[in-house]
């Protein structure tokens, strides 16, 4: 029993050491991130024209909705969106390449903290010249280009089911993996609650960001989603 209880300890005792392991699990963090996504969105199609800032499958459609002159999008806006967007990402994929070799907790930390810098700006533009034009444009290329920065990171860390943004393949795979588990009749699922939780992450993100829209206006639901960013900025782990 003793060398048992000597072998466990050996097997525990450099987790518990381990800076990767501090934290809050990957897990949780990106579950976290999915909400804030749901603000965002609600934030920029309700606020900022329809148009989407964080769901960029969305905004190709809103794009090709505004090209075909469909009532109430804005070719400008949504362009704006995709360009930040995409810039975003390319600063992502750079960070990746300096910090991806390296400490995944650091890495993390340092992109979410970016986020939260970003969306706090936006948050301080909403509240100091709510309503003007040059307001709407700054709202889309902060908050496009914290979520492009952002899903680059997300997307190189790779964590199966949790991309924070789209739940295209999150819903496909939630009902494909569900059909297949009863047509198997092991009943394993093992990622149905994973993929169950960021579908209804981004839903509460959503319902909360258009409640706070349409009752508080733009400003509290980015400050809000910048002081979550923040909050696992800090506290994030490098562990799934």
């Amino acid at each position: 029993m003793s060398e048992q209880n000597a072998e466990g300890a050996e097997n525990t005792e450099p987790q518990a050491h381990d800076p990767e392991a501090r934290g809050v699990r990957l897990v949780v963090v990106l579950l976290s991130l999915t909400v804030v996504s749901g603000l965002i969105d609600a934030v920029s199609y309700l606020g900022l024209g329809h148009v989407f800032t964080a769901n960029m499958t969305g905004n190709v459609v809103v794009l090709g909705f505004a090209a075909a002159g469909a009532p109430g999008f804005s070719i400008p806006h949504t362009s704006t969106s995709l360009a930040c967007f995409l810039v975003g990402a390319a600063a992502g994929g750079r960070i990746a390449g300096r910090y991806g070799g390296g400490s995944r907790r650091t890495w993390a930390r340092v992109t979410l903290t970016a986020e939260a810098v970003f969306v706090g700006a936006s948050a301080v533009v909403a509240f100091v010249a709510p309503g003007a034009t040059a307001t709407t444009y700054a709202l889309i290329a902060l908050t496009a280009f914290a979520m492009g920065l952002r899903n680059a990171t997300v997307r190189k860390l790779g964590v199966p089911d949790l991309t924070t943004t789209v739940l295209t393949m999150t819903l496909t795979g939630l009902a494909s993996g569900l059909a297949s588990d009863s047509a198997a009749g092991d009943g394993s699922g093992h990622r149905s609650p994973r993929r169950t939780a960021a579908v209804l992450a981004m839903l509460a993100g959503a319902t909360l960001g258009a409640w706070l829209v349409i009752h508080h206006g733009l400003a509290i639901p980015l400050l809000l989603a910048a002081l979550l960013a923040g909050v696992l900025a800090v506290a994030t782990s490098g562990r799934e």
